[in-house]
């Protein structure tokens, strides 16, 4: 859908150059200068006003926003901020996708834009003392001679869930009355995937527990989680902006004899 959306915009570009300069720039030989204003509605987050940035598109829609403006926008409403359509009924973040041919499109088309982004990230993760880790690419040789302080490795090698982006937990235990000291966990504080899902934490937990699978539940605010939710999606719709580590209950229910 979001490729889709990319190649509208595509043809409304071209369209754009024909109106204004009489002539098809897909077919004309000649060199075209174009005025970057022309085309400014076409490339411009609607949110923040400035160019996109890991351009990001609401599949219901094909609107398209800055990855951090969207995000940031739905922590507090289900509907896109241009046409007002329900991107989703209760997790709205589901629906957007990556649009990286709008991104390809707007590096090329603002002199510097992709440059200076890279020189951001870079003094972000230098001025924390991290490293930064990049899927490998053909590139990887220029980014050495530049002396980009990124790590790469090869994934056909790696373990599935390494590197991802990492997210903080405290699972405490939900009790009342008899059973508040059974079922305790020795080491509640863990780091796991943004991609695990609630039905593998539960895994862990036990297996942690001895108990069985029917018998545990992980809650959030005395909800229970559906099994298919992932910590980044959790952490994104209930804990955006707080400090980690993202707190969770567990709850577990004793075998009837």
């Amino acid at each position: 859908m979001a490729s889709q959306g990319s190649m509208v915009i595509a043809m409304r570009l071209r369209n754009q150059l024909q109106s204004v300069y009489k002539m098809d720039p897909l077919r004309n030989e000649e060199e075209v200068k174009v005025k970057i204003k022309d085309l400014n509605e076409h490339i411009v987050c609607y949110l923040c006003a400035g160019y996109f940035i890991d351009a990001t598109t609401i599949t219901e829609c094909l609107h398209t926003f800055c990855k951090s403006c969207i995000v940031k926008y739905l922590q507090t409403s289900k509907y896109c901020p241009m046409c007002n359509i329900k991107i989703h009924e209760t997790q709205p973040l589901l629906n957007l996708k990556l649009d990286r041919v709008m991104q390809d499109i707007v590096y090329k088309l603002v002199p510097s834009l992709q440059e200076n982004e890279d020189k951001r990230i870079r003094e972000f993760y230098q001025s924390r003392g991290l490293d930064r880790v990049v899927q490998p690419t053909n590139e990887d040789s220029v980014a050495e001679t530049m002396g980009l302080p990124y790590s790469t490795f090869d994934h056909s090698k790696a373990h599935y869930y390494r590197y991802d982006e990492r997210v903080s937990l405290c699972l405490e235990k939900q009790s009342s009355g008899k059973e508040k000291n059974k079922h305790i966990l020795q080491q509640k504080y863990l780091r796991c995937s943004v991609r695990a899902e609630v039905r593998h934490l539960r895994s862990v937990l036990c297996h942690r527990l001895k108990a069985a699978p029917t018998q545990v539940q992980i809650l959030f605010n005395n909800e229970s989680l559906p099994d298919h939710m992932t910590m980044k999606q959790l952490w994104l719709s209930q804990w955006y902006g707080k400090q980690a580590p993202l707190i969770l209950n567990y709850s577990v229910k004793e075998k009837r004899r």
